[in-house]
């Protein structure tokens, strides 16, 4: 991180919007997801959502009535930017393969070969907003040896999204002992904002 002071104005706007207005995402009319742009635009935003709400959520949870006066502190900040970043990637590759497994299986989908092309776009479309390169590049890498393993008829329903679960827990800036503590509840926290994404992508999908 160098010697740059982070404050909670490198929270962008954007974020904080997201995790506010999270509540209120449902009752907004949703439309139909006809093409791959629109799917592109899901995917991002939903892998978005989820890891803002369960990060934020997670951290003010523990913090309680000092998770805004963290904000001043810049080691924390620095963890904060760096542990939204990892999770936002794996959460990205998750959906990723979700939606291509969903529609391989549902749809007989098979042009998979979209699902690396959207993923890519995505990282580098995020350059803009100050994602660090070397988790780009990683994510880039994972998303690879990912791929290489993948069944795509029956990936979406053999817990696709464990692996940005998991990468909640491991990088949300909170002591080891109390994320010991609160390893189930944590891990469920996101699989269950993964329910509200999978039921949207369902009822929106129209190949």
């Amino acid at each position: 991180m160098g010697k740059y002071k982070l404050t909670w104005k490198d929270l962008s706007w954007n974020d904080f919007k997201i995790y506010l207005f999270a509540l209120f995402k449902a009752f907004i009319p949703k439309k139909k997801i006809n093409d791959l742009d629109e799917l592109e635009n899901f995917i991002q935003s939903k892998s978005a959502w989820v890891t803002q709400v369960t990060l934020y959520g997670y951290l003010k949870t523990r913090m309680g009535t000092r998770y805004v006066l963290h904000f001043e502190n810049d080691e924390f900040m620095g963890s904060v930017n760096l542990a939204k970043w990892n999770i936002y990637s794996v959460a990205l590759q998750d959906l990723t393969f979700f939606s291509f497994s969903y529609l391989n299986a549902n749809f007989n989908y098979q042009n998979t070969e979209k699902a690396k092309e959207i993923f890519f776009n995505i990282l580098d479309d995020e350059t803009t907003n100050k994602m660090p390169t070397n988790i780009i590049e990683e994510a880039k890498k994972n998303f690879g040896d990912r791929l290489d393993k993948i069944n795509w008829e029956t990936y979406h329903q053999d817990l696709p999204f464990n692996p940005s679960a998991l990468s909640l827990y491991k990088w949300a800036p909170i002591a080891e002992e109390l994320k010991k503590l609160d390893r189930k509840i944590v891990l469920n926290s996101v699989i269950l904002k993964w329910d509200i994404v999978k039921k949207e992508f369902k009822e929106r999908i129209k190949f």
